[in-house]
């Protein structure tokens, strides 16, 4: 059985210590040993030996000890600002070859990960109270006219609030799928379908509902209706293994992120291929618009990433909540598949893989 890296290391680093405790003994052994020595080999008393043994022996034990305990008060006073929010302190000492440095690195590690985690939370509570604050004052102010007899309350004005009542409540779903999404609360329910008239249901869906809500804006679902949705199934008979319900996720989020960055009257493509394990499948969504810098393609998964865009081409489109790509994210990853940005000629391109019936295990 092979071993891995990671663990010849921690053994190697586990016989440091031990080799400095055995040092201690050894160099103790050997001065009392040499004392006792010279006490034989001279008139000098073998209590002054035995004195003068002890005391060089506690003074070379307490040198060891401090520089191995030294270190763990420093652990313990960083733990403790850790404890009480303080993400900003760190371990010196991280680059010791011994089981305290790799401590000390541990705990660096951890505070670096609450350190984000921090602030990611402080950065959703921002970006939420933002998003929903939009279409919360655009309510109201239809309502204050209304109760305030500036507007009458014509079907007109009461399209107007549904709309943003709709934004309200796709908002919430998405938050509440991040919940499900931190929680692992989503169970997989893979079953086998056929790609062509799935993928055609979904377009449709993508379609009327750009067509029944006009131009209001939302996130998860684009409003443009200038930009043409194509289909490219090869072969027409492909089937894949997955979760519809994920997948129709991670299709509506990408189909609505590459309609929204269209220019107008531009065309957006999705392709789908056999992969090369049963049911496997290779997705790619393409458009026509602006693209994604090379710098900024690792983030365009992050959630309340909106990319480098400034404003999306085309009216009616906004720039959402800037969730439904890393939502996108989270569905591929659960099914043990993988989501990027590919290199395109024009455009974006976005490559999903999605690995099927998983071999069983012998």
């Amino acid at each position: 059985m092979t071993r891995s890296p990671g663990n010849g290391r921690r053994r190697s680093v586990l016989i440091s210590i031990k080799t400095k405790l055995g040092t201690l003994v050894v160099v103790s052994v050997f001065i009392t040993t040499g004392l006792l020595v010279v006490a034989l080999h001279t008139s000098t008393e073998l209590r002054f030996i035995t004195v003068f043994s002890v005391i060089t022996t506690l003074l070379i034990t307490q040198f060891v000890a401090h520089g191995l305990t030294a270190p763990l008060d420093e652990m313990n006073t960083v733990a403790k600002g850790i404890s009480h929010g303080d993400f900003t302190r760190r371990v010196r000492g991280a680059d010791r070859r011994d089981e305290l440095g790799d401590l000390a690195s541990t705990i660096n590690r951890m505070a670096d990960d609450l350190e984000a985690e921090d602030r990611h939370r402080k950065e959703l509570v921002a970006n939420v109270s933002h998003e929903l604050r939009t279409p919360i004052a655009a309510l109201r102010a239809v309502l204050e006219n209304v109760v305030d007899g500036v507007s009458a309350a014509d079907p007109e004005t009461m399209r107007t609030a549904l709309k943003q009542t709709e934004r309200l409540g796709r908002m919430v779903e998405t938050l509440l799928d991040l919940s499900r999404l931190d929680n692992g609360v989503v169970p997989l329910r893979a079953r086998r379908f056929e790609v062509w008239p799935y993928l055609s249901g979904v377009l449709k869906e993508s379609n009327l509902a750009a067509a029944r809500r006009g131009l209001a804006s939302g996130s998860g679902h684009h409003t443009r209706k200038d930009v043409h949705l194509h289909l490219d199934v090869s072969p027409p008979e492909l089937t894949a293994h997955a979760d519809a319900e994920r997948l129709h996720q991670v299709m509506a989020n990408l189909i609505d992120n590459a309609v929204k960055h269209s220019p107008p009257h531009g065309r957006v493509t999705v392709r789908a291929r056999r992969g090369p394990y049963p049911e496997s499948l290779d997705l790619e969504v393409v458009d026509e618009g602006p693209g994604i810098p090379e710098q900024e393609r690792h983030r365009v998964f992050e959630r309340f990433n909106r990319g480098a865009v400034s404003s999306p081409h085309g009216k009616g489109s906004d720039g959402g909540t800037g969730l439904g790509l890393a939502i996108a994210r989270w569905a591929v990853d659960l099914h043990g598949g993988s989501i990027g940005v590919a290199e395109s000629a024009r455009g974006c391109r976005i490559r999903v893989t999605l690995p099927g019936i998983p071999s069983p295990r012998g």
